[in-house]
């Protein structure tokens, strides 16, 4: 293609979008009355209208859905790297396996660093809850669709959008830093996890509402006009990944610091009086 043609289709290409971008401000949604931003919001945190229809037995919220879907997508791609990738790995990597490697090196080494007994379980644990808050975060950008009861199209959110996905990352990290502290000291770091009742709160609501602010943010940024044209791109994406990034370090941090504050074996009275 040279210079000429295409500098015309550059021309061509802009002229189509000031067409659309025109035509949508004259058009209106016939027969409808649109949706308050109040409802949208209302709706974005409870899920009131947008519930389906699971096999025909439960009425769920689309966060239930987004949740399977992610689960059995990490699923099989574990599947995948297992059988075909792993066993082709060499002394020296490649670029896939040294970014597998770099991955699982980042979350070994925060554990170690933050629980230096017992860590080999937390490890796995950190880096499987990690990554599945990293990739159910990211999920709701790609807009997979599914049909309401009403019959109505949505775009599936990200699991721990719904309160519920928080609540059971948050709940389950709370039971493995008790598993860690019973493994440790037995009763006495079962007491020592339980002083920490308000922890599976926390953890489950700070999930939650850094993940919710970045999906109200967004809805509010498409809810207008003026400012639905680009800017929910750079938005929508920005937020997404600032929360994917930064919720799986948190939370994973979190677990390895309690897990290893309670897992530490506590020193005898002759260790102690040797220290002192």
């Amino acid at each position: 293609m040279t210079k000429k043609q295409k500098k015309k289709s550059g021309i061509f290409f802009i002229c189509l979008m000031i067409i659309f971008l025109t035509a949508s401000f004259f058009t209106a949604n016939p027969g409808s009355e649109p949706e308050g931003i109040q409802e949208i919001m209302r709706d974005a945190v409870l899920h009131e209208t947008g519930r389906i229809n699971l096999f025909g037995v439960l009425i769920v919220n689309p966060g239930l859905i987004s949740g399977f879907a992610v689960t059995g997508m990490l699923f099989a791609v574990c599947l995948i790297i297992r059988i075909f990738v792993i066993r082709k790995f060499t002394m020296v990597p490649g670029k896939f396996q040294l970014i597998l490697e770099e991955i699982v090196n980042l979350f070994d080494n925060m554990v170690k660093g933050n629980s230096p007994n017992r860590n080999t379980f937390v490890s796995a644990y950190c880096f499987a809850v990690g990554v599945y808050i990293f990739v159910s975060t990211l999920f709701e950008l790609f807009g997979f669709q599914a049909i309401t009861v009403s019959g109505a199209s949505i775009s599936l959110p990200a699991p721990l959008s719904d309160i519920n996905g928080a609540i059971a990352i948050g709940c389950l990290s709370y039971l493995i830093i008790m598993s860690g502290g019973i493994a440790g000291n037995r009763l006495r770091g079962l007491g020592k996890t339980l002083k920490e009742f308000s922890l599976p709160i926390s953890m489950s609501f700070r999930l939650f509402g850094a993940l919710l602010s970045g999906a109200l943010v967004t809805e509010l940024v498409y809810y207008y006009s003026s400012l639905s044209y680009g800017l929910p791109v750079v938005v929508g994406i920005v937020f997404t990944l600032l929360h994917a990034v930064v919720q799986a370090y948190v939370l994973t941090m979190l677990t390895s610091l309690f897990y290893g504050e309670v897992s530490e074996p506590a020193l005898k009275v002759s260790e102690q009086n040797s220290i002192a």
